[in-house]
């Protein structure tokens, strides 16, 4: 096999199915921008003069509504001015566990459904249905419980619910995202630490906030806020007036999503746990307040208006997972532009760049600066 190049980038061009690969991992970090017409997705609109910050609650809102439904868990988000982050899991054993009505239940939470699955849906007219139409339904089933761990339906009911809203208020049609969003698979501990750190600091970072505890509307400030007993509270969009939705026969693949008022009745799902013994697969593989203790001493450094130096306090998490402070600091700040389509270590990005035969995985560099104990990495996000 030819020699890995750390400068070589990944194509651009890869295939979605190549980008979130869940036997490689179950982690990611996603990010979706808003620049299309000059939208403006949240903050103050210096181009038109009007103030949308309210949307960046909207958003939040949206994310864990999502999470309720989905298969997929929240570890950290930030909704900026005309982007968001987010930082998920995806429990595919979580999804294969629920039932063919559970699956329903859940699906029906978002679109309608073709005929068959609402009449299954109705214990009196179920009882009526025969076994070639309980049969097509629990194949419906089985397509639903796919899309309900897939991060491309996940990413495509949020985006288009935000549009909608956001198009309304507007008073205007079309597009509203810049495109498709993009996405980083997170190898190993290392990659999850540094992609949480990065988003949570993403306000700080923009000097959009003096501190952790004024990032609105990111899962920092939501989890700081429960340390205090405060409740998170949600932000729905106005319910819009109800809209047409195509039937299953004139887009069996494109089915039309539930009106915001429906939508808006989702509960919201708490944020993933912390387990510093990393034992539970459900929850982020680190202590709380180890984490806090990073994420707060990073941000002291990497703001725009207050940068300095770590001398005396080495954050213990750095430590225990054998990472590099100051190229730990420099990815925090830079993390997005430093790797590509994955992030970990040095072996995890090797053995990706394998997996997919390609020459080199970019942030190569950056990996091998931010692992300074090899011996102690522990690589068991799967």
């Amino acid at each position: 096999m030819p020699k890995l190049q750390a400068s070589t980038k990944l194509i651009s061009t890869s295939p979605r199915s190549a980008l979130i690969s869940l036997p490689d991992t179950p982690w990611y970090h996603m990010v979706n921008r808003c620049v299309v017409r000059r939208a403006f997705l949240c903050g103050h609109d210096a181009h038109s003069g009007q103030n949308f910050e309210h949307r960046r609650g909207w958003v939040e809102t949206r994310i864990r509504e999502l999470a309720s439904v989905f298969a997929i868990d929240v570890a950290a988000y930030a909704v900026m001015s005309n982007h968001y982050h987010i930082v998920l899991r995806v429990d595919v054993e979580r999804a294969r566990t629920w039932s063919d009505d559970e699956v329903l239940r859940r699906w029906t939470q978002l679109f309608t459904g073709p005929v068959l699955v609402q009449r299954n849906m109705q214990p009196q007219l179920r009882a009526l249905m025969g076994d070639a139409e309980l049969a097509k339904v629990a194949e419906f089933a089985g397509i639903y419980r796919t899309r309900l761990f897939d991060v491309s339906w996940y990413m495509r009911v949020l985006n288009e619910s935000i549009a909608r809203q956001a198009n309304a208020e507007d008073g205007v049609k079309g597009r509203f995202w810049e495109g498709r969003f993009k996405s980083q698979a997170l190898l190993d501990e290392q990659a999850l630490l540094s992609a949480m750190a990065y988003v949570d600091l993403n306000p700080v970072r923009a000097g959009m906030a003096e501190c952790l505890e004024d990032s609105a509307h990111t899962s920092i400030a939501a989890r700081l806020g429960d340390l205090r007993g405060e409740a998170w509270v949600p932000v729905g969009a106005p319910a819009l007036p109800a809209m047409p939705v195509p039937s299953a026969a004139s887009a069996p693949d494109l089915p039309g999503l539930l009106p915001e008022r429906a939508l808006a009745a989702l509960p919201e799902a708490a944020l993933m746990p912390f387990d510093p013994t990393s034992r539970f697969a459900q929850a982020v593989p680190f202590g709380l307040e180890e984490y806090l203790d990073l994420v707060d001493t990073v941000g002291r450094v990497v703001h725009p208006h207050k940068r300095g130096t770590i001398a005396h306090h080495v954050p213990p998490l750095l430590q225990r997972l054998g990472m590099d402070t100051e190229a730990f600091i420099a990815c925090a700040d830079s993390f997005f532009t430093t790797f590509a389509h994955a992030v970990g270590t040095p072996t995890s990005l090797i053995k990706l760049a394998c997996a997919r035969q390609s020459r080199a995985l970019r942030g190569m560099s950056a990996a091998r600066k931010m692992v300074c104990h090899p011996n102690v990495v522990r690589e068991k996000m799967k």
